[in-house]
């Protein structure tokens, strides 16, 4: 009989599919009731279906139940049966094969023994001892064959049983089961079970739904032209978006890797409140990268590279350098980070601000012959009140009041007006123009440092150039608030964030703007040609004057200058003012003695401003405040 080995039912059923479906449940109602706080990035509308899934956490627990009865029943009627049949009955006829089997091996040795007697020296003694061995195997053999067949036969009614004693436990529990779960749940869960099918119908209905528009906006994608995939396609007339307060997309962040070497890497940003974040490859989140409030950007050049920006932030600190990947992406990145520096996204409708404030900007460089239309679109910051507000010194002669009527803003500054931005050349093309005509020091020394030396005042301060144009009257300081407005409404339109930084140095013959470098001036404008001057009404850091000068032909032209100052634009104020008292006091050696009496003067005998930090003339020391412009 061959060996006895595991039956295929006995193997499933060893398995414990039902203790193993037991297992299962329970972890089914462990993760049914985790699902509500899984963290999921697309999540939308799973109130609904965390409800329903706590309500099927409750079943399958009651499924639990009644699947461990099942398996304890399976267990005692289908498995115990089997391991029965198999350890007692299939062994037992095993063991009586080997017993019988060793009996007929002594049964071939006895009777060896019985054929190799001697026939003719007989031996009695030995003849009835070999003939008594061979009677006993013959007995033993003969035992233990009947045992075996007698088993055998036992066996062939015994597999029948065997077989489906199992099969009926195994019908008997799954019926008990399918009672008992029908009793408990038929009536309850039909009222369930109906809902929860017509809403996986919706949900599929949806799905459908939202399939088919996917599969219209792919058609339509492949069929638009492919300048829609290329690259800065539009890059001649790009349709810039100047009101956005928020924007996402991919640039490119410089990284410095060593002293002179850099890396670019391409990541995904976005702008959240007033901070930019970014997102790298495979994050689930993104990072704050830099706050932007109060921060300012501009256009650099940055290794030879296309559209790239600096943020720079509100302690005048180089912060970080992107690079976009169109001419369109690029100025709307500087938009938006300029809307967003200005706080526009804590208001009440943003949007409306961000609007206004770039209609208002477009509105200060359209020519508009009406001056109530102007008006009424003039920025709060640069509001044309008719009460304007003076300068807060110690001495009331510095700018005589404003006249209560309002000049035209035509009457000021011409419609149409061109502005430019880049009128304070840098110090090495200023030696390059004069060259030629003047000799230069080559260490940097000006020529004008006598004059500088006889002046009574001698005042410097830190100004970026911002910007002039021309003018039609120095009657009023409203043309120099006019300028200024219209000065920082390009720039805004034009994305022009670069300026110049010069040491204003004011004394009592010149304002001269010199190269805070080489020490060399850049230009020179004459006190006696300054007719008007005066700071912002609310941004106290800017400063405009205008200048009217003698043409060649013998006609006279005016021009405003506008900068933006370090400290406080009414201390510049105070010192051309200053500088005009002294030249008409020189006039009266009386007056100038009472002049030198009443003011502070420095070591070397000359005028110091009231409530100024730096003597002597020196620069101030804080030069990281950020341009406003």
């Amino acid at each position: 009989m061959p060996a006895v080995d595991k039956l295929l039912l006995e193997e499933a059923l060893q398995d414990s599919p039902q203790n193993e479906m037991c297992l299962a449940t329970q972890q089914l109602s462990k993760q049914l009731l985790a699902y509500e706080k899984q963290n999921f990035a697309l999540g939308k509308g799973d109130e609904e279906v965390i409800s329903t899934l706590h309500y099927f956490s409750k079943v399958v627990d009651e499924l639990n139940i009644l699947h461990s009865e099942l398996a304890k029943q399976l267990a005692d009627t289908m498995v115990l049966p089997i391991i029965q049949f198999r350890e007692k009955d299939l062994t037992e006829v095993s063991t009586l094969k080997d017993l019988f089997g060793l009996a007929s091996n002594e049964h071939d040795l006895s009777m060896a023994k019985y054929s190799r007697l001697p026939k003719r020296r007989e031996n009695e003694k030995l003849k009835t001892e070999v003939v008594k061995e061979v009677a006993n195997a013959r007995r033993k053999q003969h035992l233990s064959s009947l045992q075996y067949y007698c088993a055998l036969n036992a066996l062939q009614y015994r597999k029948r049983i065997a077989m489906m004693e199992p099969m009926l436990g195994y019908a008997q529990g799954q019926i008990n089961f399918f009672k008992k779960g029908a009793e408990m749940f038929s009536k309850r869960m039909d009222s369930f079970l109906s809902p929860v099918s017509n809403m996986v119908q919706s949900i599929q209905g949806e799905l459908d739904a939202e399939a088919d528009a996917m599969r219209v906006s792919q058609q339509d994608l492949l069929s638009i032209n492919e300048s829609v995939y290329t690259p800065d396609s539009d890059v001649t007339s790009p349709a810039i978006n100047r009101n956005l307060i928020q924007k996402a997309g991919y640039l490119n962040l410089r990284n410095k890797t060593g002293l002179v070497t850099t890396t670019w890497d391409r990541l995904y940003f976005f702008t959240q409140g007033g901070n930019l974040m970014c997102q790298p490859r495979g994050a689930v989140a993104g990072g704050l990268i830099q706050d932007l409030d109060n921060c300012s950007v501009m256009a650099v050049d940055c290794e030879d590279r296309r559209y790239c920006l600096q943020i720079t932030t509100p302690t005048g600190k180089s912060g970080i350098t992107l690079q976009a990947e169109s001419k369109k992406e690029y100025e709307e990145w500087i938009c938006a980070i300029n809307n967003i520096s200005r706080q526009i996204y804590l208001t009440d409708n943003p949007e409306a601000v961000a609007i206004k404030l770039n209609q208002t900007a477009l509105q200060a460089v359209t020519p508009i012959t009406s001056f109530g239309k102007k008006h009424e679109s003039l920025c709060p910051s640069f509001h044309c009140s008719q009460n304007v507000k003076n300068m807060e010194m110690e001495s009331d002669k510095i700018i005589p009041k404003e006249l209560s009527t309002k000049p035209n803003c035509t009457e000021l500054i011409a419609p149409g007006t061109p502005i430019q931005f880049d009128m304070v050349l840098p110090a090495t093309e200023f030696l390059d123009q004069n060259r030629g005509g003047r000799r230069t020091n080559p260490f940097g020394e000006s020529e004008d440092k006598n004059d500088e030396e006889d002046s009574l005042l001698q005042q410097m301060f830190v100004v970026r150039f911002l910007g002039s144009m021309a003018v039609q009257s120095d009657d009023t300081n409203e043309v120099i608030y006019e300028a200024m407005r219209q000065v920082l409404a390009a720039r805004a339109i034009h994305n022009i964030f670069r300026t110049t930084e010069s040491h204003l140095m004011v004394t009592t013959k010149s304002l001269r703007l010199i190269d805070p470098q080489t020490q060399v001036t850049r230009t020179t404008f004459e006190l006696a040609s300054v007719t008007q001057f005066a700071a912002h009404q609310d941004n106290k850091r800017l400063i405009g004057f205008v200048v009217r000068v003698t043409e060649s032909l013998g006609e006279e032209s005016m021009s405003a200058n506008i900068f933006e100052s370090n400290t406080e634009g009414e201390k510049i104020c105070y010192a051309i003012s200053l500088g005009k008292e002294i030249i008409e006091a020189q006039k009266d050696p009386e007056a100038l003695a009472q002049l030198m009496m009443s003011m502070p003067l420095t070591n070397d005998g000359k005028f110091k401003l009231l409530n100024d930090q730096s003597e002597d003339g020196a620069i101030p020391e804080e030069r990281g405040e950020e341009s406003e412009a």
